[in-house]
């Protein structure tokens, strides 16, 4: 029998004699760990500073008269408030009325009829605003001229709305009104203008508002778009789908987060801009465009009833408030899980 001899992994010769020796040399060679090669962490060192670090206190210094001014515009005036709406408040008498100014509003029709006519006015312009916003962004998306016409419609949204009412009043004029022209030209309209009848001056209202603020909708959109997977579409393009079933099964799955923001905020503007409404109409003709914001407003600096306009006014915020939640919620549940 012979032997061989054959050295091992430590360098250190070892014999192989007779039937092992055969599988000993064709056996895989097991090589240790510490032989392959691996990416080495270099130890990085902090350079030596000569400042302290500071302490949380110091942020909380810096912050402190934001923090102030804020509570001192917001807080404090809604703490007011509700204090308001518990008294009957005038001028220099304050006396406590026993929830009176809560008791009496489910009585009042006009309070009523606000909440209608607010729910008609910011359901139209959300429809509205939503459909062509949306036509806008996907029309504009991806054309040459797409950042000069961006530019071009966010022209309206830079006006006050105080401004915007008083151009739109001129153009609405019975008498030298250009859209009044146009529209009875057309024969839409008869000889009383726009806002001058109660079965249109609510879409006069909505016109405006649409106007202004569709621009804010096609710059949200655009930027939902923007990020839209592309090989989505492509894919969804080589298996026979037609434009419109790309845009329902892919687009829109992706704007639906960027539409509910964009919803969410003009759902608030809603409920709280009345400039253009005060110089168009101020709720006439009648109460035809009487909506709450604008009742809130007369009671409180019409009438100088301010318990009961803080009455109105907390119960607007509390609506608001949970329409609000209502609507993050579901943009909640449209956000994928985390794991």
């Amino acid at each position: 029998m012979t032997d061989a001899s054959m050295p091992n992994e430590s360098g250190v010769t070892r014999k192989i004699s007779g039937s092992n020796r055969n599988l000993d040399l064709f056996r895989v060679r097991q090589i240790p760990d510490s032989v392959e090669s691996r990416p080495v962490p270099m130890s990085v060192t902090e350079p030596i500073s000569l400042n302290k670090p500071l302490s949380k206190s110091f942020y909380f210094w810096l912050m402190a008269p934001a923090i102030l001014v804020l509570a001192f515009i917001s807080i404090y005036p809604f703490f007011w408030m509700i204090y308001m709406s518990l008294h009957d408040v005038d001028i220099g008498h304050v006396e406590w009325n026993n929830f009176a100014n809560f008791i009496k509003l489910p009585s009042d029709t006009r309070f009523l009829m606000g909440w209608v006519l607010l729910a008609q006015y910011s359901a139209m312009c959300l429809t509205l605003q939503i459909i062509i916003g949306v036509f806008l962004a996907l029309a504009l998306n991806g054309t040459r001229l797409e950042k000069v016409l961006v530019t071009t419609l966010l022209m309206p949204m830079m006006m006050a709305p105080l401004v915007a009412g008083m151009v739109w009043y001129f153009l609405y004029n019975g008498t030298f009104g250009w859209y009044h022209w146009l529209l009875q030209s057309l024969g839409i309209l008869g000889p009383k203008s726009i806002l001058a009848s109660s079965n249109t001056a609510m879409i006069g209202l909505v016109l405006v508002d649409v106007w202004q603020w569709t621009p804010l909708i096609t710059l949200i959109t655009l930027a939902g778009l923007k990020r839209v997977p592309q090989d989505q579409l492509e894919a969804n393009m080589v298996d026979g789908a037609s434009p419109f079933r790309n845009f329902i099964s892919v687009t829109m799955p992706n704007l639906y987060p960027v539409l509910l923001i964009a919803i969410m905020l003009r759902f608030m503007d809603n409920f709280r801009f009345i400039d253009s409404i005060l110089v168009l109409t101020g709720g006439g003709p009648g109460n035809a465009t009487k909506i709450l914001p604008v009742y809130l407003f007369e009671v409180s600096f019409k009438f100088f009833k301010l318990g009961r306009g803080a009455a109105i006014a907390l119960i607007l915020l509390i609506v608001t408030i949970i329409l609000g939640k209502l609507l993050v919620r579901v943009f909640d549940r449209q956000q994928p899980s985390k794991v």
